[in-house]
């Protein structure tokens, strides 16, 4: 996963060792540095140090979308759930002061696990593989039943109308952050907005970007040790994280952003969408979930939206993974599956 940092991501790990040895409770420096390969947008880094192995994730250089790269909203939800029924990495330190590495930053817990970057799950048996999926939608089920209030999180985010913001939102990063005119995301801009389900609003904990990859699998078992990646984590519609989720069951099998369309699920042991979907209904007692195609449609609107501003950040020359320019070609494909389900 590591891979030797990048010329302008690199922080000064002499200046970051004295900070951290004087801010952090147990830290002894030298430290060497590290910049994990994935990621596309806070760069993160792997810690060396004499007193462990840590993990730093900062925001990138350059400049920023507008509450874009919200280090600090992770470090807070971190540490509101650390302890809790969702598994993620201990934080240990927020640094706001810019002039340390050039970026405000956190520090957390290293955890050793797998990253499994392929659906398909190839080389585990079928019961592994049903395993590892059921245990997804376990994560997610408990995301969704964290008692906001009783962690401190009642403050997050507004807890009504958030689909209509998140349209509005994402509407307004990618026309800051458009390079060309993509005629189906033009038809989302203008559509989308009415398709919204009337008076639905349900509120929980919602990830954001809650997909196989940002979690860190126990090494050899089917258990999550620690949910990553936060930075879009909000009080919002459940559904729409369980539909984000999904959308990798209709992807194609191919290329980086490699799903599961044209892959025999049940030939594999992974379970359909329907069943999926139906799992996750059981663990939170839901009956059922209704315009379940406009969740979907909002869910790749929005991914498109999020690649829209990875490739924009990779013309600018300041993207935090090299296959940006890859990544944002998916944004037309995306966008045209959203159309698809809204129109039919």
């Amino acid at each position: 996963m590591n891979e030797t940092v990048s010329p302008g991501f690199a922080p000064d790990v002499e200046r970051l060792g004295h900070y951290l040895e004087s801010s952090l409770a147990g830290f002894n420096g030298p430290v060497t540095c590290a910049k994990f390969s994935s990621g596309q947008s806070n760069p993160t880094y792997r810690l060396d140090a004499q007193s462990g192995v840590y993990v730093l994730r900062c925001k990138p250089p350059g400049k920023l979308l507008k509450s874009a790269h919200a280090v600090d909203r992770e470090y807070r939800v971190l540490r509101a759930l650390h302890g809790s029924d969702v598994p993620v990495a201990e934080p240990f330190h927020l640094c706001t002061d810019e002039s340390v590495i050039g970026s405000m930053f956190y520090v957390m817990e290293y955890v050793d696990g797998r990253v499994l970057w392929n659906p398909a799950l190839p080389g585990m048996s079928n019961t592994l593989r049903g395993a590892h999926y059921d245990e997804m939608n376990r994560v997610l089920a408990a995301v969704h039943d964290i008692d906001i209030e009783g962690v401190g999180l009642s403050d997050y985010g507004r807890p009504i109308g958030y689909l209509e913001r998140q349209i509005a939102l994402w509407s307004r990063q990618y026309r800051a952050s458009e390079t060309d005119t993509i005629l189906d995301m033009e038809w989302l801009l203008a559509h989308l907005p009415g398709c919204m389900p009337q008076a639905d609003n349900r509120v929980a904990l919602v990830h954001g970007d809650f997909r196989l990859d940002n979690m860190m699998f126990h090494p050899e078992q089917p258990r999550v040790r620690a949910l990553v990646d936060w930075e879009l984590s909000t009080l919002g519609h459940p559904y729409a994280d369980l539909a984000y989720q999904c959308m990798q069951l209709r992807m194609p099998n191919e290329g980086p952003m490699a799903g599961l369309g044209g892959v025999d699920r049940t030939a594999a042991g992974i379970p359909s969408e329907e069943d999926y979907v139906a799992a996750y209904c059981k663990r939170r007692g839901i009956a059922g979930i209704d315009d379940w195609d406009f969740y979907l449609a909002f869910s790749f609107f929005r991914f498109a939206a999020i690649l829209q501003g990875v490739k924009k950040r990779a013309v600018a020359g300041n993207a935090s993974s090299d296959n940006a320019h890859v990544m944002g070609e998916y944004v037309a494909p995306l966008a045209a599956m959203a159309v698809e389900l809204i129109r039919t």
